[in-house]
């Protein structure tokens, strides 16, 4: 495939060749020299897929330079080619006085983690977050932002009123479709939705980082990412290893996920048979001071839960 073939040496912001993605990570392109204030577009891509990394971009470029913007073909990165994508990336970066980029890459362990752990952390949690990391640092660049639009789903005026908080002196427009609306969130959506393509096809999988002969242990025909992919449907019942589960390429917080793992993996039980009583007793406070030294009892120490 093209982008395969060029992702290394045309995707500045996808990991390098045979880098596992096991970590996020942000990468800024160079910082433009053109006076501002500026104006900044956010959108994303990879919310939705089991598959790989979600991708939040950034671009911006001098308010003064808008007209110049509009003429440079940057639209919503969903209706154009992977090529026509590609070669607005290179556009992008082809001016780096007047045009500027920066993407957030979530992991698929990070963003599975989070939503896992106990409080979770949800996925709109965890895409406000990379937006305000991503703002907050180009602000560290030295840029001077006026204006910020931001692609967005569901509600979007209480987001909007806190983004306007955090970032006081800035014009903040949150709203749906952004990435057709506006040219900079459309460049910002190339630069996301490139990234993540490269990422995807570029993928190398940590599992095989010590097995010499890696040919057919997994496919790399992953469809869409989407679960209502067919053939990413297919991809996953053939990844699947009924013991150790999905490579790290799967975001294993996803329901699909959970679906075929109960279904066709192995059971997992984490206590040894027979010891449910003594598990249930330890987590009360009368089990875990049942059987202690009487001068405890005496010295009225007990056992706590949580310091």
């Amino acid at each position: 495939m093209f982008l395969a073939q060029q992702a290394a040496a045309s995707v500045p912001s996808a990991p390098g060749e045979s880098v596992p993605l096991t970590e996020s990570y942000t990468y800024h392109g160079p910082t433009p020299t053109a006076p501002g204030p500026y104006v900044l577009g956010v959108d994303e891509a990879g919310r939705g897929p089991v598959l790989g990394p979600l991708v939040y971009g950034v671009a911006y470029c001098p308010v003064s330079w808008k007209a110049e913007l509009d003429k440079l073909g940057f639209a919503d990165s969903k209706t154009l080619t992977p090529q026509k994508r590609i070669e607005l990336l290179q556009v992008l970066s082809s001016d780096p006085e007047n045009l500027g980029w920066s993407v957030r890459v979530i992991s698929p362990q990070a963003i599975s983690m989070g939503m896992l752990k106990v409080p979770p952390t949800n996925l709109n949690k965890q895409s406000q977050d990379a937006t305000i990391l991503l703002i907050r640092e180009v602000l560290q660049r030295g840029m001077q932002l006026s204006e910020v639009y931001v692609d967005a789903l569901g509600s979007t005026t209480s987001y909007e009123t806190y983004l306007s908080s955090l970032f006081p002196g800035i014009q903040f427009t949150v709203t749906q479709k952004a990435d057709s609306k506006f040219k900079i969130v459309g460049a910002a959506s190339v630069a996301a939705k490139v990234t993540r393509d490269a990422c995807i096809e570029g993928w190398s999988f940590e599992e095989l980082r010590n097995i010499e002969d890696e040919e057919g242990v997994f496919s790399r025909d992953f469809g869409s990412g989407y679960p209502s992919d067919p053939k990413t449907q297919e991809w996953m019942k053939t990844a699947l290893h009924p013991t150790f589960g999905f490579p790290s390429l799967v975001r294993f917080s996803w329901t699909t996920v959970k679906v075929i793992l109960d279904k066709s993996a192995h059971p997992v039980k984490w206590i040894d048979d027979g010891q449910e009583s003594s598990v249930a007793a330890f987590g009360s406070g009368r089990g875990r001071d049942k059987d202690r030294a009487t001068i405890t009892k005496d010295l009225c120490l007990h056992s706590v839960g949580i310091l």
